[in-house]
């Protein structure tokens, strides 16, 4: 059991959970058969796309503004609208007398700018080769500048309450930009590939494990474990492009899983910046050993080229190799691909590749993120029945989508009180517990002393080091009969660590199912089981306090237990939809997936009837709880204090 307590410790340990158990069992073919539409549904869920692929798509519209005229093809700029304002701008390379139709490449850009132009070699050489090439361009770096780069540069980990990944946007471009080549009568819609470098690999393991429509895919430098991410850093230099919003706690190998036995050839870099190439060789032997038992170990190949982050005329001729053999089913040696690959290419200028001259009015490409993923509305509650039923359906969605890494099995809670203390007036107990092994946590309990048992107790979930032996002023004045917990959760106190890794922490925690919040919620529910053990706790009368981001743990730690007779909230956040620092610092409130279910204030008004208290002012956004509360009535009551020792329990009987 770990007690040194670190963070990036603790994250190692679980990513590396994550990639030994992937793929692990792999004996069963029929189970990989069977589950294979499950497993999807939870990788479309992951990216934020359920809305989306489970709706039917109109046929797709696309707009040529110019042709480029080359010997043995023709390139037509085009654009299309892949939702309304979502604009997918492209250049399509169409070979020259077609006779019948021809398998097609769809090749999805990496992060560099310019990017029709920067990537046109491939859709030249794929031309060259007899292949329909459509390159499209992402929303971070085409011709609509949109963002990519929400908690890597700006913070935005709301993103991560959304449930919201620009990976969800880049699949779903390129779902619509199948659609589209599906619908050339000169494409053969039964041979499609898709291939790219860096975010555009990774886009083509997702997209090919999304739409089995792809038939042969290749991702070039794209290939990682959720071990090499945390445990080598190279998570670091990600976008948040490149991961899926992890609740479910996938590594690669089961997003491959969903492309296999369909052609797969993995092309790495051996000394990238950003990907491990002992990762992509771990990734690759697990994959194949699927492939074996699906009967197609032909169908997956990885290939090693030398130096860094870049395409080598390794790849690339391999890769030509691959989408030949298996969407034209001609087996051309290397040394003839070599022949093809040598032949110089005259550039295309980047003007001449433009597809628009003057962006259009009503694009909504810079603000995808805040309409892609819709946050649920308020629900319609009129009755305590209604509640209730509501209640219990809305915490089985959070345990599948947001507190999904909670441990199935609760580990022994090892309480232990390490010191009594005495004064005049109360008794003191430093205690420790280990919510979950490999943290060992503390709280310091001031009980009043001459107060008949069973003694009610006010949990306060500390935000500094000095609670857990100073107190808090927000709790000074509380009745004396009231007995006080000061709990140090994750990060507060013994276990807390510095700003200067919050960013890293909060980004890592994603990639294992899990936030900051919801780590603490947790270590707050197993508090409170361990306040609970003590014989002279009144179970009946526990009551929860936070200030801040400690007002949403307090929230949640209430609504799934089920069991606290009052919340005291002190400046709650107005809702989980609010950006944070570049740097990672600011409130740690985003919770996995969970505005596609609830937020904040409707979380309040569903603790009814416990008695909800607000100390000082509250955010106008929780003015649904309150109109809950009044809806529903007694039991149920809302407060509004100045100070904590202006509240009293309602109809308290305290000896």
């Amino acid at each position: 059991m770990i007690h040194a307590l670190n963070i990036v410790e603790y994250l190692c340990k679980e990513a590396r959970k994550i990639t030994n158990t992937s793929l692990r069992d792999i004996r069963d073919k029929n189970y990989w058969l069977r589950s294979e539409d499950e497993r999807r549904r939870m990788f479309i869920s992951m990216l934020g796309l359920s809305k989306y692929l489970s709706e039917e798509r109109p046929p797709i519209e696309y707009h040529v503004t110019g042709v480029i005229e080359r010997e043995g093809y023709r390139i037509e700029k085009i654009y299309f609208q892949s939702l309304p304002g979502l604009y997918v701008t492209g250049n399509l390379y169409i070979p020259e007398d077609i006779k019948g139709s021809l398998p097609a490449v769809l090749y999805l850009c990496g992060h560099s700018f310019n990017q029709k132009h920067h990537y046109q070699f491939h859709g030249h050489k794929f031309a060259k080769l007899g292949f329909v090439t459509l390159i499209v361009e992402t929303i971070q770096k085409g011709e609509i500048r949109g963002h990519h780069h929400g908690t890597y540069h700006y913070g935005w980990f709301n993103w991560y309450s959304l449930g919201y990944t620009p990976a969800g946007v880049e699949v779903w471009n390129a779902i619509r930009a199948v659609d589209l080549l599906q619908e050339f009568s000169f494409v053969d819609k039964e041979k499609i590939g898709i291939t790219g470098i860096s975010g555009g690999g990774a886009m083509s393991w997702f997209v090919a494990a999304v739409d089995k429509r792809i038939k042969v895919v290749a991702p070039v430098c794209s290939t990682g474990t959720i071990e090499s991410h945390i445990c080598k850093r190279t998570l670091d230099h990600h976008c948040d492009c490149m991961f899926w919003i992890n609740n479910y706690m996938w590594d690669l190998t089961d997003v491959g899983a969903l492309i296999a036995p369909r052609p797969l050839l993995i092309a790495s870099a051996v000394r990238d910046w950003i990907y491990d190439i002992e990762s992509v060789r771990l990734i690759y032997n697990k994959l194949k050993k699927l492939y074996d038992l699906l009967g197609a170990p032909e169908n997956i190949l990885l290939v090693e080229a030398p130096g860094g982050h870049a395409y080598h005329e390794v790849s690339r001729r391999m890769i030509f190799k691959w989408f030949i053999k298996h969407l034209k089913n001609v087996d051309m040696t290397l040394e003839e691909i070599g022949l093809i690959d040598e032949e110089p290419i005259e550039e295309v200028p980047l003007e001449d590749l433009r597809v628009f001259d003057k962006i259009p009015f009503d694009e909504r490409v810079t603000t995808v993120q805040d309409w892609f993923i819709r946050p649920a509305s308020p629900p319609e509650i009129s009755s305590p029945d209604e509640l209730k039923e509501y209640k219990e359906r809305l915490k089985q969605a959070l345990y599948r989508e947001t507190f999904s890494a909670f441990p199935k099995e609760p580990c022994d809670l090892s309480v232990n009180i390490e010191l009594i203390q005495e004064s005049d007036n109360s008794i003191g107990y430093r205690i420790s517990f280990v919510p979950e092994e490999g943290w060992k946590l503390h709280m310091q309990i001031i009980r009043p002393k001459g107060i008949k048992k069973p003694v009610p107790i006010m949990v306060f979930l500390a935000r500094s080091a000095r609670n857990i032996t100073h107190g808090d002023e927000l709790i000074n004045g509380l009745d004396r009969r009231w007995a006080r917990a000061f709990v140090e959760v994750r990060g507060i106190g013994e276990t807390s660590w510095s700003t200067d890794i919050q960013w890293f922490v909060r980004r890592a925690s994603m990639l294992v199912g899990r936030t900051i919040a919801s780590m603490r919620i947790y270590d707050a529910i197993r508090a409170i089981d361990a306040i609970c053990s003590l014989s002279w706790v009144d179970r009946g009368k526990v009551a929860i306090m936070g200030s801040g981001e400690m007002a949403v743990v307090a929230l949640y730690t209430a609504f799934l237990r089920g069991d606290i007779k009052a919340v005291v909230l002190h400046n709650p956040p107005p809702t989980h939809n609010i950006p944070s620092n570049p740097d990672g610092s600011g409130m740690a409130i985003e919770l996995l997936n969970v505005l596609r279910y609830t937020d904040l204030p409707v979380i309040a008004g569903l603790l009814w009837p416990s008695e909800l208290v607000f100390l000082g002012p509250r955010p106008n956004t929780y003015v649904w709880a309150e109109e809950l509360y009044r809806k529903l009535g007694p039991p149920g009551s809302v407060k509004h204090v100045k100070r904590i020792a202006d509240w009293k329990l309602s109809e308290e009987v305290i000896g």
